[in-house]
């Protein structure tokens, strides 16, 4: 009988599921660039809130990402 083969399966659900991890935190990172252009182009707080209300961004997002780059 010959000898038992060792054989590693890499697993397309681990792959998979590390590219939606990846897509899901650029898409993060480009949300929060753009809740914060938004900000940086509005006139004042009510007309940020309204132009990010409608283009469903949280300005949170926006702030998160601005504390992230100051910690760089």
């Amino acid at each position: 009988m010959p000898p038992a083969r060792h054989i590693t399966l890499i697993s397309e659900q681990s792959d998979f599921a590390e590219s939606r991890a990846a897509e899901k935190a650029e898409n993060a990172r480009q949300s929060a660039i753009a809740a914060r252009t938004v900000a940086s182009h509005s006139e004042n707080a009510a007309d940020c809130v309204a132009l990010l209300a409608m283009l469903g961004l949280d300005a949170m997002a926006g702030k998160m990402a601005k504390s992230a780059q100051a910690q760089l």
